[in-house]
């Protein structure tokens, strides 16, 4: 993978190979982990981060030829302490090493030399940062302060990272789709992003400033796509939070390009229902549950193909 061309031509260029955009979250937490992962750490009385770096190494073993990227949360591995934030700087090498892109999915957000910190520690694939992900998602709260440190970044080592701006979860609209004047916050950091993004003295047509909006509000991922020729769109909220083929088409543009769509749970954990399978097939599951997205993401990409 050439980290010489910018975030956006590297997805851009994955997504073509693989056909699909589909992003696998890595998200694991102990409870929910296959039998022989837990039992094997058991055993032997290593520490649970073992356990879930097994686990991230398996899943990216059987999702890297089919997907573009993968989207690593941080939180749970920084429940476990130092030994599991060693084993996500390992998962990230790991995936880099498997040809993915890596989307850490770290939510970050200060000002002035905090934000560049956050930004120097986790942008820049590969030996361009101590983290090496490829990108990064920030939140707003903080105004255009808080963000113009990650954008420089983004343009000094060919990063990228998704903005918050309308999420997935129910909860989002008490301050995202809250009416403002004139208009909402949501879209207020949509306008941002788009005007920044045109800043940017680039050749193609995506720059390095993504936004995340749920497929959980189709309507309002169809206005702030609109609204956003310019931006990659990350979109959660597919499957197990109910968000359809149907919903994301929008994100869309008409080279289907323009979005990823992760989906987390309903990929990795696929094995809980699959009872038919011997505990030791549980990649298995998580092969057919992301072959099965790609499929059923499909018949958008072939819409998106009656458009041109």
């Amino acid at each position: 993978m050439n980290a010489s061309l910018s975030f956006s031509d590297r997805l851009a260029t994955e997504i073509r190979k693989k056909k699909n955009a589909v992003c696998v979250g890595l998200d694991p937490q102990w409870n929910q982990l296959p039998v022989v992962i837990r039992r094997r750490v058991q055993e032997v009385g290593q520490h649970p981060s073992v356990a879930y770096r097994r686990f991230c190494f398996d899943i990216i073993d059987v999702v890297a030829p089919l997907v573009p990227i993968v989207k690593p949360q941080m939180a749970f591995f920084e429940q476990l302490g130092p030994m599991g934030m060693k084993a996500l700087y390992e998962v990230i090498r790991y995936a880099r090493e498997k040809g993915l892109l890596v989307l850490l999915d770290g939510k970050r957000g200060d000002i002035g030399s905090t934000a560049e910190a956050y930004a120097a520690a986790y942008l820049g694939a590969g030996d361009a940062s101590p983290w090496g992900a490829d990108a990064l998602t920030v939140h707003p709260y903080l105004g255009t302060e808080g963000l113009q440190p990650f954008v420089d970044r983004c343009l000094s080592v060919q990063a990228g990272i998704f903005v918050l701006v309308r999420t997935s979860n129910p909860g989002s609209a008490y301050l995202q789709a809250a009416d403002s004047d004139p208009i909402s916050v949501a879209q207020r950091v949509a306008d941002w992003i788009e005007t920044t993004n045109q800043s940017i003295d680039d050749s193609g047509t995506y720059g390095p400033i993504g936004a995340v909006v749920g497929a959980t509000y189709p309507e309002e991922l169809a206005a702030l796509r609109q609204r956003m020729p310019h931006a990659w769109l990350l979109v959660p909220g597919y499957g197990a939070q109910g968000g359809t083929a149907a919903d994301v088409l929008p994100a869309f543009d008409q080279d289907g390009l323009g979005a990823i769509v992760n989906n987390s749970r309903a990929i990795i954990y696929a094995y809980q229902k699959r009872p038919e399978l011997s505990p030791e097939r549980w990649q298995q599951a998580v092969q057919d549950a992301t072959t099965q997205m790609i499929g059923e993401l499909s018949p958008s990409y072939r819409v998106v193909e009656q458009r041109r």
